[in-house]
C-alpha cells in the first residue's frame, strides 16, 4: 500500500505509538504477572502472530544453521534482554517514565554506528539532531527534580536501552539484506527469544497469577500488538532505512509514553513535559535529514566548447 519515503513515514508512526504504549501495557500486566511472566508470555504471543503472518504469506522459517546462530543472538539483545529489563524497571518506575527512557536508544546506535564504523561523516545537523532529541528527553525526566534517577528500575531501562542499540547494529549488519525475508526474521527471531525467557521460568516465572480483565487484555495487546507488529515493523525500518534510524523511532516513544501514562495512569503532564517532547520532535525532524545526492556524472563534466 506504501512504498518509498512515505511508506517508511508511515512504518516509522505506526512503530511510534505501537512500541510507545507498551510501558503502559507492561504497566497493566505487572499488576497480575511477575515480570518474568510478562516477558515470557508477550515472546509467546508475539512468535505466535508472526508465524501466523510469516506462513500466511508463503514464508518460511529460515533453515541454515548460520542464519539461526544470529538470530539466537539478536534475540537475545533485542527480546529477551530488554523485554525482562523493562518489565523489572517497570515495578518501580512510571511508564511514562520509561518511555522517556527508552529513547536514549538512538544515542547509544549512533554511539555504536561511530565505534564498528557503520556511521561515517556523520553531518552536524543530524548530529545535532540526536544530541537535541537527547536532549528533549532530559527535560521531560528532569532529573535534577527527581531522587530516583540512579535507581535500580531506571538503571534497568536505561540497560534496555542499550541493548536495543547493540541489537540494531547486530541485526543490520548480520540478519537484514541476507536474502531471507523480514517476516521470516523477525517470526525466528521471536521464537529464539521465547525459548531465552523460557530459561528464566524458574526464576520468577512460576509464581501464582493474579489475572483479571485488565491484566489479561493488557499482555494481550502486549505481546499481539505492542510485541509482535512492533517487532516486524522495526526489521522492517532497519531493512529500509538502517540501524540508527530505526533507534530515532525512539525518540518519538516519550510523546506517546508520556501522553498514554497521563490519561490511562494519571502520571504526570506538566508544561515542563509537553515542552521537552516538542523538543524531542524538532531533534527527530534534524536527524531525518538526508545529505544531497552527489551529481551525476554528465554533470560533472566540464561543459564542452562550442563551435564557432
Amino acid at each position: 500500500m506504501f512504498s518509498g519515503v512515505s511508506g517508511t513515514l508511515v512504518r516509522m508512526g505506526v512503530l511510534a505509538l505501537l512500541w510507545g504504549s507498551t510501558f503502559l501495557w507492561i504497566k497493566l500486566a505487572l499488576g497480575g504477572l511477575s515480570p518474568v511472566q510478562v516477558t515470557f508470555t508477550r515472546c509467546v504471543l508475539g512468535a505466535l502472530v508472526l508465524i501466523a503472518l510469516c506462513y500466511s504469506t508463503g514464508g518460511r522459517l529460515p533453515r541454515d544453521r548460520a542464519t539461526w546462530g544470529h538470530i539466537i543472538v539478536a534475540a537475545f539483545f533485542c527480546n529477551a534482554l530488554p523485554f525482562a529489563l523493562f518489565s523489572i524497571g517497570e515495578q518501580t518506575v512510571d511508564s511514562g517514565v520509561a518511555g522517556v527512557l527508552n529513547a536514549t536508544t538512538p544515542l547509544w546506535s549512533l554511539l555504536i554506528g561511530i565505534a564498528i564504523g557503520t556511521e561515517r561523516g556523520l553531518d552536524p545537523i543530524r548530529l545535532g539532531g540526536l544530541l537535541l532529541g537527547f536532549a528533549g528527553t532530559l527535560v521531560i525526566f528532569a532529573p535534577w527534580h527527581q531522587t530516583g534517577l540512579a535507581s535500580w528500575g531506571s538503571v534497568a531501562i536505561l540497560g534496555a536501552a542499550a541493548s536495543y542499540a547493540v541489537a540494531f547494529a547486530y541485526m543490520g549488519r548480520k540478519l537484514v539484506g541476507k536474502g531471507n525475508a523480514t517476516i521470516t526474521l523477525s517470526a525466528g527471531q521471536l521464537i529464539a527469544a521465547t525459548g531465552w525467557s523460557a530459561l528464566t521460568l524458574p526464576a520468577g516465572g512460576l509464581e501464582p497469577v493474579h489475572a483479571n480483565p485488565a491484566v489479561l487484555i493488557a499482555v494481550v495487546v502486549l505481546g499481539t500488538l505492542a510485541t509482535g507488529i512492533t517487532f516486524h515493523l522495526t526489521y522492517r525500518i532497519i531493512a529500509d532505512e538502517g540501524a540508527t534510524n530505526a533507534a530515532v523511532v525512539g525518540y518519538l516513544l516519550p510523546v506517546v509514553s508520556v501522553t498514554l501514562g497521563a490519561i490511562v495512569l494519571d502520571e504526570e503532564l506538566s508544561l515542563r513535559v509537553v515542552a521537552g517532547m516538542a523538543v524531542v520532535l524538532v531533534g527527530v525532524g534534524m536527524t531525518r535529514r538526508r545529505k544531497p545526492a552527489p551529481p551525476a556524472a554528465e554533470d560533472r563534466a566540464v561543459p564542452a566548447v562550442s563551435e564557432r
